[in-house]
């Protein structure tokens, strides 16, 4: 991903639904101006959901999403079923494909009824709009169009458009927490897992924030940070950290400079700090065989220092000293049914949209499941969680 590229998690998704064969590849293309998704005759052409990313004026940055149909059959239908319902958990815009010559049918109704549990913005494009003879009249989130002789993609692209509403109420990531000319230290150390050449991401998007506010960052890997303090001509204001290195950091800088976390960051930015900082409470009450799922928004090959799959059961483990089990989910995966599970603790969600994140501690909390995520579990385990939170009373 370059550095100037908008990622996926801050994109608005936008999905594209329905049964086989009612032109949704089409469609996409028609709307994306791009041959992205394969198009055939033949029922079933798409088999695993296809992503792309636009702008979407007025919008701005988007991702459009060309799912399987929901009427598949087979045991491979209903895998490919499955992941289409997984895209329902993270699209902000719902384009619900029919063929206009049959009309909507159960499929399609069972469709709407998910798009109106969810609370999700959706269209319906009556398509292939050329091959009938008489039209209906429609309502306001309704039109014909014709992927083959583009009709009406252009009123489809307006329409979409006009269902978002930007959330007024979301939190910056840092700029609200510093002022012009504050110092910002970020340690980073040198994640395996990145990319070669590359921040991760969450690092990128606070570096972004905090020019944004017009203060300083200085950079720096967690070996260099006792140096930079004592040689500093001015306090910073705030250090943030990656949370692998949280317990280090913390006892190297003093107690008048506030210290937090990129996950913990997120956590807050993502809407779901309170949840999260409860749930971490759970780890404290943790018992012999108890099963806990460490899940990540992202997938990566596994390191062998790994903090995932292994730094936070040795850390959980040691907290406790109980005999834990684990479980792990990566990507669009995660589990529908939780109840097995004592605690959950995901990644900041740097790769997921806003929407998802919600959806997944709402899934725990309808279940009753605590659920925390990697920075608060680690500050709470460190000893460190007050002074981790402190920041965002100030």
């Amino acid at each position: 991903m370059s550095l100037n590229s908008t990622p996926s998690g801050e994109r608005i998704h936008i999905g594209f639904f329905g049964k086989r064969n009612t032109g949704k590849s089409s469609l996409v293309n028609a709307f994306t101006g791009q041959n992205i998704a394969i198009v055939s005759d033949i029922k079933g052409t798409t088999t695993d959901p296809v992503y792309k990313a636009m702008e979407l004026l007025p919008i701005g940055p988007v991702e459009i999403i060309d799912t399987p149909g929901l009427d598949d059959e087979g045991t491979l239908g209903m895998l490919r079923i499955e992941k289409t319902k997984q895209v329902l958990s993270r699209v902000d815009i719902a384009i619900l494909v029919i063929d206009a010559g049959t009309g909507l049918d159960y499929v399609d109704y069972e469709l709407l009824t998910i798009f109106k549990k969810n609370n999700i913005n959706y269209i319906i494009a009556y398509n292939k709009c050329d091959l009938i003879s008489e039209k209906k009249i429609l309502e306001n989130n309704e039109l014909y169009t014709s992927a083959k002789n583009n009709i009406n993609i252009k009123e489809l692209k307006e329409l979409t458009a006009s269902l978002y509403k930007e959330d007024k109420r979301k939190n910056p990531l840092v700029k609200d927490l510093i002022s012009k000319n504050d110092i910002v230290i970020l340690v980073t150390p040198i994640d395996s897992a990145a990319p070669k050449g590359r921040l991760i991401l969450p690092q990128q998007q606070v570096i972004r924030d905090i020019l944004e506010a017009n203060a300083v960052s200085i950079v720096i890997q967690e070996q260099e940070l006792k140096n930079i303090l004592e040689n500093i001509n001015k306090k910073p204001k705030l250090v943030i950290t990656d949370s692998q290195v949280f317990e280090k950091v913390s006892s190297q800088t003093p107690d008048d400079i506030f210290l937090t976390s990129f996950s913990i960051l997120f956590a807050r930015y993502k809407g779901i700090l309170e949840q999260a900082i409860n749930g971490a409470e759970k780890i404290k009450t943790l018992k012999d065989n108890d099963t806990i799922l460490i899940s990540e928004g992202c997938t990566h090959h596994r390191q062998c220092d790994d903090i995932g799959t292994v730094k936070l059961p040795n850390w959980l483990k040691k907290y406790t000293n109980k005999n834990l089990n684990f479980e792990f989910s990566s990507g669009i995966s995660f589990p529908e049914d939780l109840k097995k599970y004592k605690l959950i603790i995901h990644c900041g969600g740097c790769m997921l949209n806003d929407r998802e994140v919600k959806n997944r501690y709402e899934k725990a909390n309808q279940q009753q499941i605590p659920i925390t995520n990697y920075g608060i579990a680690i500050s709470l385990m460190h000893g460190i969680l007050n002074r981790s939170i402190k920041v965002f009373s100030n």
